[in-house]
């Protein structure tokens, strides 16, 4: 029993004390195509480095667009990169750092929402971007994981190229039925859900 006048010890006191000394979270961009999704991350991590915090920026090897090592958004906008093939590496080269960016998350395997979940709980702020429904409108991959243990997500919405609304969509062109086909406005065009809509029936 605690002595007279001495109040019993809180355990959860310091252990919330400890947490608030070095916070992480998770935060998601996530929209269609052109909607400014990687321009918002690349806005994100200049401000932290301007801040003198220490950052590392990923993303999926694949994604070749229009660099090898730069995430690069749709107006041009660039910041250095590491490419990488699997989640499990970001995990590997996140030491010492204050913030982590991620773009293209939907083409990360499954491993991502882990990594982003260890990352944040160490202390690590974690900035995502990526598309929230593939060319289908279904949830990709990975994202309504991360959208679901994220303590922030925003929704950013391109303009629909044919009437004119907030489009969420991003309807595809050709005529490919792969899950992964990259591309630009060659291949894609941002949509509503009503045009989208459409679109899918006369397509069938």
């Amino acid at each position: 029993m605690p002595g007279r006048g001495h109040p019993p010890k809180d355990k959860s006191k310091k252990m919330f004390s400890e947490y608030a000394k070095k916070p992480g979270w998770i935060e998601v961009i996530c929209g269609s195509m052109f909607s400014g999704k990687t321009e918002e991350l690349i806005r994100r991590l200049k401000r932290a480095k301007f801040a003198n915090q220490r950052v590392e920026i990923f993303k999926p090897g694949i994604d070749t667009r229009y660099s090898a090592e730069e995430v690069v958004s749709h107006d041009a906008t660039a910041i250095m990169s590491t490419p990488v093939d699997s989640s499990a590496s970001i995990l590997l080269l996140s030491g010492d750092v204050d913030v982590v960016g991620i773009d293209e998350a939907q083409f990360f395997d499954d491993g991502i929402v882990d990594v982003c979940r260890q990352l944040a709980s160490s202390g690590i702020r974690v900035i995502v971007a990526g598309l929230d429904m593939d060319y289908l409108g279904k949830p990709f991959g990975p994202m309504p994981a991360l959208m679901a243990v994220a303590e922030y997500v925003d929704k950013v919405h391109a303009i629909c190229v044919r009437c004119g609304d907030p489009a969420l969509h991003s309807h595809r062109l050709s005529a490919s039925d792969r899950l992964v086909e990259l591309g630009e406005k060659d291949i894609y065009e941002p949509l509503c859900r009503h045009c989208f809509n459409k679109c899918m029936e006369n397509s069938d």
